[in-house]
Parts: C-alpha cells; sequence; structure tokens
C-alpha cells in the first residue's frame, strides 16, 4: 500500500474526530498507519510519551514525536517515552521556511539516496500534482515543476469563476509566481495544466490561520485540512 492511501485510510477512519485539532505539548501525533491495529491507531491520533502502543504482526505505526519521527513494526507493546526520535528540526525549518521570491532558491533538490527531484518546501505548489493544498496565506503563492531544463507555460482555470489566466517558468528556474492580483481563494478547483499535458491536474486550496510552529502541530493541521499530499512530504523528509 502507497503512504498517499495509508494516510487517506486513516483519514477516513478519524475525520469525525478533527474538527477541532490541538496538540498536547507531549503527545505524538499518528502520521501513518497500517495493519491489523490500523484502526486502533488512525492518522491524526494523539499518543501520549507514557501510553502503551500494542501492535500487532503486520503492523507498521509512524509517529512524529519530539521534532521526528518514530516507527514502530510488529508485534509488541512500546512507549514513546521509552526512546527517542532522532530530531529533524533543520528540515522541518527548510520545509516550512517562507521565502521572498528574491531569496526563494531556485536549485534542484534530490532526495537522498534517490535521483528523484522532490519538493523543498510544503509552500510551493506542485504543478504535476491534484489534491488539496494547504497554505499560510494567499499572498505570494509559488508554483513549483521538477523539471527545470526549458522554459514552459502552464494554464490556471478556476472552475467555475474568473477567467483562466497562465504563468511562465524561465528556462533553469524550478519556481513561478502565481498572478498576485487573481490570488487562489478557498474551495475553488483551479486546473493547473501544461500545454503539452491531455489532462490538468486540479488544486484546491485551504489556508491556515498561523502555520503551526512544530512538526506535530502542523501534521495535525493538515490532516484537520485534509491535506495529504503535504503531510506525506513532510513525514517522508522528517525521516531522512
Amino acid at each position: 500500500m502507497t503512504w498517499g492511501k495509508r494516510i487517506i485510510a486513516g483519514l477516513a477512519l478519524s475525520v469525525a474526530s478533527l474538527a477541532v485539532v490541538t496538540v498536547d505539548a507531549q503527545a505524538g501525533v499518528v502520521v501513518s498507519s497500517s495493519g491489523p491495529s490500523a484502526r486502533q491507531y488512525p492518522v491524526g491520533k494523539q499518543i501520549d510519551d507514557n501510553e502503551r502502543i500494542t501492535l500487532r504482526e503486520g503492523d507498521t505505526l509512524t509517529v512524529l514525536d519530539n521534532g521526528g519521527t518514530r516507527v514502530f513494526r510488529g508485534a509488541g507493546t512500546y512507549m514513546l517515552a521509552r526512546g527517542s526520535a532522532t530530531s529533524r528540526n533543520r528540515a522541518f525549518a527548510a520545509l516550512t521556511t517562507q521565502r521572498s521570491a528574491t531569496r526563494a532558491r531556485t536549485g534542484a533538490v534530490r532526495s537522498a539516496g534517490s535521483s528523484t527531484v522532490s519538493n523543498p518546501n510544503l509552500w510551493y505548489v506542485d504543478v504535476s500534482k491534484s489534491g488539496k493544498v494547504c497554505l499560510p496565506s494567499a499572498d505570494s503563492v509559488r508554483l513549483w515543476r521538477s523539471d527545470t531544463q526549458a522554459a514552459s507555460t502552464y494554464s490556471i482555470d478556476p472552475a467555475g469563476a474568473r477567467p483562466a489566466t497562465s504563468i511562465t517558468f524561465p528556462a533553469g528556474e524550478m519556481l513561478a509566481a502565481w498572478d498576485p492580483d487573481n490570488p487562489p481563494s478557498a474551495g475553488t478547483v483551479y486546473r493547473i495544466g501544461h500545454d503539452s499535458q491531455n489532462n490538468p491536474v486540479e488544486v484546491t486550496f485551504e489556508f491556515i490561520d498561523e502555520a503551526p510552529a512544530t512538526p506535530e502541530a502542523l501534521a495535525a493541521a493538515l490532516i484537520a485540512k485534509g491535506c495529504t499530499m503535504q503531510l506525506e512530504t513532510m513525514t517522508t523528509a522528517m525521516m531522512n
């Protein structure tokens, strides 16, 4: 089962309890769960340091805790207090820093041990992926692409709303700015398509009033809003 499917399955089990989400200072947050015990540990569940985690054969549980990730596998009883996650505060800071257009890095970023180019910031909108995207605000939105070899133009069509606009990535650049005169609005479906693509991606935006300062709090906010792509990106980066 892929990361996306695991996260979505967990969301379906826990969405009723996530209308309002707060994270206790000493609580970890489940970001991925699979296996026989997945129902007991849905995505978004908070786990206190001294709470017993009881897993069965075939279970895998990933918890954001103390600025890093903990992965528990197989049958056994575990507690977060019995160990500590490797802190990934630098990775979290890089993922969530809100850069101005003049300071944003435009070089390609590759995942450790992989040739795959990955999105280096949670607030960059990947033009190749459909889904819901959470942003701190509608100002200074940046679109991101992985292939920077040539200049390319993308159309942005807000379904049932304002006329379509377009943005152009210059050759060698991974970022392009959203039209500041027509910022995205929450709940509107935007079709983003390249002239060489038959099927555009569809993106819907949600806005977070204030970006949480910790991985655990941000994970909870992303889960509550249904922004599973960013949750997957953050979890993967915090594991590397």
